[in-house]
């Protein structure tokens, strides 16, 4: 059983502006710095990253907080990172950079910290690496090779980069080495070095996520956008009502958030989410939609702002968004309460049981033909994608003989399948005993295993592996958005003319999907049944 380690935050806020005037008035300080942004800001920023006991916001001491209400745990540096409350026999400490707001998937950082032997883990969250973002591979000459899609937040390696990272994971014991009096360095150059220094490891890599920069605009409109909504508190959270005044034909809609001191005028209307910071005057009939008002701004009469953020400074930054929303699912979903949501399941367990009882005395025998026929393990296992794209190890009794992947490649001249597939005629791969088991189906009993693992299903399209399934997305996402099945409509109705049989692999993969119901289902099951009954009486 993996123990799940324990994690700090530490939330560094970075001065990157060169004197203090500057510094006090960016578009990071002032969310941070000032209610009621501060207090929603906090929220997000504590909760980015991986599950922790404690976490503690560190903002530069010349940033003005005198009216800091954010209801977090903060610390003021001013030449050096504070951990000296974070020394101790804690896990991991993660030093997020407070400039960006992550949402990773917590069993991802989990198991990378559990397998990582590394002192420090720099982590950097990255989108192309997400669930269901989709790559489009091509040749030197860009030709279309396929389609490949991930189903689950992966990692890979890569380069440290030249400034600080989203995350960055330490040991505790590490931190003892390398802090100077409870203190970091500012500088990430100097803190790799010190790293090596103290003959430390450091990993580098990056993780499929969101990142979203609150030193942009649109990166703090988004997060308003995104997660205001979530957030448990009333329109007049940060304000008493002696604070605010709201004409009684203005009209207030969804989650806003007000400062103190503002001003709403007759028929304006303010729909959520909006975060309205303190002094702000919004005038008659105004429309403010979506959008982020800094403090002391005035919205005009009759004025329309949507999918903004306004300040002193500048006035409606980065109108759209141009972000791409890469978390849709584009599987079909089944309602909970029906056939394919549970029953459909409940009849898969039944099933396996049952055969996998009755064939109890025969798969010893089948085992034992094949270990006497020919050199090599008795089970075939393959990896194949299932439900919403999860791999799994089919399972078969082997047919064929051993090397056949490497004979494959010399016969791909004689193949008579027009997909993906690969098929000839007395393969001579095939052993004696695997000819019979096919010609029977008695290779594909193992996979009542997989039923029973909930990795396919009796009926369903055809296992498929990645290969195979980045040839059309369309039918992809159809395919996957139920279990493979041990039988589908494609077994049952091909007619394995020339040319047409990928097409018809196609079409009958979407169709059962878009038919799925249980008479579909024993209509195959009674079909397959007969062949199978046919072809098993013809070999004797």
């Amino acid at each position: 059983m993996k123990i799940t380690p324990h994690i700090n935050k530490l939330v560094v806020l970075h001065d990157t502006n060169g004197n203090q005037e500057q510094g006090s008035k960016d578009l990071l300080g002032l969310v941070i710095c000032n209610e009621p942004f501060a207090s929603f800001i906090q929220s997000c920023l504590r909760d980015t990253g991986a599950g922790r006991s404690r976490a503690v916001l560190a903002i530069p001491q010349k940033w003005a907080v005198s009216d800091f209400t954010g209801g977090t745990d903060v610390v003021q540096y001013t030449e050096a990172i504070p951990v000296a409350g974070f020394i101790g026999n804690n896990s991991w400490i993660d030093i997020s950079d407070g400039r960006f707001v992550t949402e990773v998937d917590n069993r991802l950082i989990f198991e990378t910290l559990t397998e990582s032997k590394a002192d420090i883990v720099v982590v950097n969250v990255v989108a192309h690496l997400r669930a269901s973002y989709e790559k489009v591979l091509t040749t030197s000459r860009n030709d279309l090779v396929g389609f490949r899609l991930f189903y689950e937040d992966a990692t890979q390696p890569a380069p440290f980069p030249d400034d600080w990272p989203h995350h960055l994971f330490i040991r505790a014991d590490a931190v003892n080495k390398l802090s100077t009096q409870g203190s970091l360095p500012l500088n990430f150059s100097k803190f790799i070095q010190l790293c090596y220094s103290k003959s430390l490891v450091v990993q580098s890599i990056e993780m499929g996520g969101t990142a979203l920069d609150l030193a942009t605009a649109g990166g703090v409109r988004d997060l308003v956008q995104k997660r205001l909504a979530s957030i448990d508190s009333s329109s007049h959270n940060s304000a008493g009502p002696q604070d605010v005044f709201i004409a009684n034909s203005a009209r207030l809609f969804g989650k806003t958030l007000l400062g103190r001191g503002v001003n709403i005028g007759e028929n304006a209307i303010i729909a959520g989410p909006v975060i309205i910071g303190n002094g702000v005057n919004i005038g008659k009939d105004a429309v403010v939609r979506a959008s982020v008002i800094g403090p002391g701004v005035s919205v005009g009469a009759g004025e329309l702002i949507e999918n903004s953020v306004l300040t002193q400074k500048t006035r409606q930054v980065d109108i759209r968004s141009s972000s791409r929303n890469l978390s849709h699912n584009n599987f079909r979903q089944f309602p909970k309460f029906s056939y394919a949501g549970w029953l459909k399941r409940l009849i898969d367990i039944v099933i396996a049981v049952i055969v996998l009882a009755l064939f109890a005395p025969v798969i010893p025998i089948i085992m034992l033909a094949i270990k006497l026929t020919s050199p090599g393990p008795v089970f075939f296992m393959d990896m194949r994608q299932g439900l919403y794209g999860r791999a799994f190890n089919c399972l078969k009794f082997r047919t064929m003989k051993v090397g056949a992947e490497r004979m494959q490649d010399r016969l791909r001249c004689l193949n008579q399948a027009d997909g993906p597939q690969f098929t000839i005629t007395d393969d001579p791969r095939v052993s004696a005993v695997g000819r019979f088991l096919r010609e029977t189906y008695l290779d594909e009993i193992p996979q009542f295993i997989n039923v029973l693992l909930g990795q396919m299903s009796v009926v369903g399209p055809r296992p498929s592996p990645e290969a195979e399934n980045i040839l059309c997305p369309f039918w992809r996402d159809a395919r996957l958005s139920v279990r493979p099945g041990m039988t589908g409509l494609w077994q049952v109705c091909r007619t394995r003319q020339s040319m047409r049989d990928f097409q018809e692999w196609i079409h009958y993969d979407v169709k059962y999907v878009r038919d799925l119901s249980l008479k579909l289902d024993l209509w195959i099951c009674w079909k397959t049944a007969r062949k199978v009954a046919k072809k098993f009486f013809e070999q004797f």
